[in-house]
Order: C-alpha cells, then sequence, then structure tokens
C-alpha cells in the first residue's frame, strides 16, 4: 500500500471529521466523563484521563467542556452512568468493521448499531470476530518538510515510537498506546506540528477497495456508524484507491 494511498484516506477522514466538530467535542466529553469516574478527576494519576484531555487539547475544545465533563464523572453534577460496549462484523467488500460505544441504554446502542448493519449490506458477528485484527496504537501524521525519518527518529524513538513509516512529504509514526504522551510533548518540544495525533486501533492487514460502488457503501456505512449518538469510535480496515476517493469527493460523498 502505498504511502499515497493512506493519505488519501487520512485527508479524507480528516475532512468528515471538520464537518462534525460538535459530535467529536460531546464523543471526547463522553469518555472524560467516563474516564473521571472510573479514575478521579486528577489527570495526573489517571492515565486515561490524560489521553482524553490530550485528545481534547487536539480538537480544540473549550476549555468549559472540558471542566463541566471532569465534574460530571466526579458526580459533582449528576451521576454518570455510561456502559462501554464493542460490536462487531462485516460491511461491503468484506471490510471488518469494529464499534465502539458508550451508553446508557445496551438495548438502543445494539439495535441502532444492527440497523446500520443490515441497511448498508453488512452483517454483524460475535464478539472477538474481528477484534484480533486490530492493536490499539499511538499515531501520528506529519506532513511537508518534517516528514524526514532521520529527522523524526532523533525526536520520537528515545520518546518511545516503535515505527516510522515514509512515503514523499507525509510520515506516519506508530508507537504502543503508553507512549502518547511522551512522543505529543517531544513532537511539539521540536516544533513539529501534527496533522493527526490520536490513540488508534491499527489493522493488522488491509482491504484495498478498488471498486467506486464498494467504496461508497463502506464509506456509507462509515457515516451512518458515526453519526449514531452512543458510538464513540468505528475502526475498519479498509484502504480506499486514491482514485476513487477523488471521484468520490467531487460527487460530494
Amino acid at each position: 500500500m502505498s504511502g499515497h494511498s493512506k493519505w488519501a484516506n487520512i485527508k479524507h477522514k480528516k475532512a468528515a471529521t471538520d464537518k462534525k466538530k460538535g459530535k467529536i467535542f460531546s464523543r471526547i466529553g463522553k469518555e472524560i466523563m467516563v474516564a473521571a469516574k472510573l479514575g478521579g478527576g486528577d489527570a495526573n494519576a489517571n492515565p486515561r484521563l490524560r489521553a482524553a484531555l490530550l485528545a481534547a487539547k487536539a480538537s480544540n475544545m473549550p476549555n468549559v467542556n472540558i471542566d463541566r465533563a471532569i465534574k460530571k464523572g466526579c458526580g459533582e453534577l449528576g451521576d454518570v452512568n455510561y456502559e462501554e460496549l464493542v460490536y462487531e462484523g462485516y460491511g461491503p467488500g468484506g471490510v471488518a468493521f469494529k464499534v465502539e460505544c458508550l451508553t446508557d441504554n445496551r438495548n438502543r446502542s445494539a439495535s441502532e448499531v444492527r440497523m446500520v448493519f443490515d441497511r448498508c449490506n453488512g452483517n454483524m458477528a460475535g464478539s472477538g470476530a474481528v477484534s484480533w485484527m486490530f492493536h490499539r496504537k499511538a499515531h501520528f501524521v506529519i506532513t511537508g518538510p518534517d516528514a524526514d525519518e532521520n529527522k523524526l527518529m532523533d525526536i520520537v524513538l528515545d520518546a518511545g515510537a516503535e515505527d516510522i513509516e515514509v512515503d514523499e512529504d507525509v510520515a506516519e509514526i506508530w508507537g504502543p498506546t503508553d507512549c502518547f504522551e511522551a512522543v505529543t510533548k517531544a513532537l511539539a518540544d521540536a516544533g513539529i506540528k501534527t496533522e493527526e495525533a490520536e490513540l488508534m486501533q491499527k489493522p493488522e492487514n488491509v482491504v484495498e477497495i478498488k471498486d467506486i460502488n464498494v467504496a461508497r457503501q463502506v464509506l456509507r456505512m462509515i457515516d451512518k456508524l458515526e453519526d449514531l449518538d452512543d458510538v464513540q469510535n468505528v475502526t475498519y480496515n479498509s484502504e480506499i484507491d486514491p482514485e476513487i476517493l477523488e471521484q468520490l469527493d467531487a460527487e460530494g460523498n
């Protein structure tokens, strides 16, 4: 898979994310609440909360929203009762999907996720059916002159990063989840801007999509799942041919 293909998919995802800023704030807010409830409101002693706060800052989430979410999680503004659920299955073209939810109504979440799978030519599967295909990693994307492997190695490897993939002017940095904060700080201290900085599921193998109709169906399924209020993260192992993405973007998809 070429770097161009990866970057085309990254850009498409970023553009879609930018259209849903309000939804992103809601999801991060939920994660902050649950993290604070489970581990307390002190980010220094709560790694999950610390990661959520880094994600909030990376998304330019207002401080007032962050403070409110922490207080809710700590019970200062009412009790928070969210349950963590994961649904798995396959979508069009044999693409594997893993759907992570935070919900206060298990039956509603299951019904809504199943409906999307059914209507988008997908099939839900049992627990563990596709989870083994993904590993949670710290992930960073850097573009332009700073996407230089030798330069980045000197900065991020000492901070715990495991791998750097560079193709032309695009660099992807991967590492274990516990290096996220250290790598974020190392890049910031070096004055290097990231296009993406997140904890995400990395697929062991990808399904390469070169059929525009299958690509259209996959993107529709992703959008439908991400529109659900209870859904926090949608992980999938597809990479769409960049020329097809350009055609779909021109169509407004």
